[in-house]
């Protein structure tokens, strides 16, 4: 009797393990290709938007001339006599981005560094979180801020500095972008093997000669791809420049005047009322691609300087 509940045990248990087999090997057969459907989602995604913006841009330089768009200094998208320059847009954006990242990349690089080399586990525990609590707070408030407190600040020590001007938005965009600059440089410094630390210690370096001339230099990829990332937020960034830096079209170099960026741009144009298929409708994806391209030509060229620093080091 013993020897046949034993036999029966071993089969219950042969079975158990067959059925958990053929389970297991029903996942391992299924999670690969609900991954693969999961990716080619993405991917058409991706194709579908850059196609949308692709025909309608065709659509608009059929109405526009190529050269016209992206030499012209004037952008007047009503009335009779319409203009349709981009430089206005492409100038506000890069002299807002431009003033992001003058105050985003020193700080953003020195909190890193501090939170590396300096800061002791306790102390980076408390400091990292409360850092990128920054990163958590909406744009549209940064924009208010921008609107109401830098502004006014700036216009008491700038007389010259009007109600609505760029120079405001691009330092609170900096402000906004300081915690992906600080992270993801952080965490690319803290990968750096202690041994180099130790090493460069040991032949008499000091803290800070370790730092910069160790450190940084070997986390220079992980570096720079925090710098393109926060570019490309700034460049993307819409509410702040929306509310803060105005909407009036001005091709200047002048920090102090109201200009308006890309973003800023497709914000006006879809929130008014343009007819679709007009000329002004089809302008908006005319910006946005400018918009997508002059990303992915800073993204390509960030790749490349990021993959020469690690073959470098």
């Amino acid at each position: 009797m013993a020897k046949q509940k034993d036999n029966i045990n071993v089969r219950e248990m042969i079975q158990q393990n067959k059925s958990t087999l053929n389970t297991n090997r029903l996942i391992e057969a299924f999670v690969p290709k609900f991954l693969l459907v999961i990716a080619t989602i993405s991917i058409f995604t991706t194709i579908g938007i850059v196609f949308t913006l692709l025909f309608e841009t065709v659509e608009f330089f059929k109405r526009v001339p190529f050269l016209d768009f992206f030499t012209g200094t004037v952008l007047k998208p009503l009335g009779e006599n319409a203009q349709f320059g981009v430089l206005p847009l492409l100038t506000g954006t890069i002299i807002s981005s431009l003033i992001a990242m003058v105050v985003a990349i020193p700080i953003g690089l020195m909190s890193a560094i501090f939170l590396s080399e300096y800061a002791s586990d306790k102390v980076r525990r408390i400091l990292k979180p409360i850092l990128e609590v920054l990163a958590g707070i909406p744009t549209i408030v940064y924009g208010f801020f921008a609107f109401t407190f830098v502004t006014p600040l700036l216009r008491a020590i700038i007389p010259g500095l009007e109600p609505t001007n760029i120079l405001s938005p691009g330092i609170v965009m900096g402000i906004m972008i300081i915690p992906m600059v600080a992270s993801l440089s952080e965490d690319a410094m803290s990968s750096v093997p202690n041994a180099m630390r130790e090493g460069a210690l040991a032949l008499g370096s000091t803290k800070l000669e370790v730092a910069w001339k160790v450190v940084v230099p070997a986390a220079m990829s992980g570096i720079v791809a925090s710098f393109v990332l926060a570019i490309s937020r700034a460049i993307g960034e819409t509410m702040i420049v929306t509310i803060a830096s105005g909407s009036t079209k001005n091709f200047t170099f002048d920090v102090t005047q109201s200009m308006q960026t890309m973003t800023a741009y497709i914000v006006e144009v879809t929130g008014g009322d343009a007819p679709a298929g007009s000329t002004l409708y089809y302008s908006l994806y005319a910006v946005a691609m400018t918009l997508f391209v002059f990303t992915l030509i800073m993204n390509l060229i960030a790749q490349y300087i990021s993959r020469k620093y690690r073959e470098e080091y």
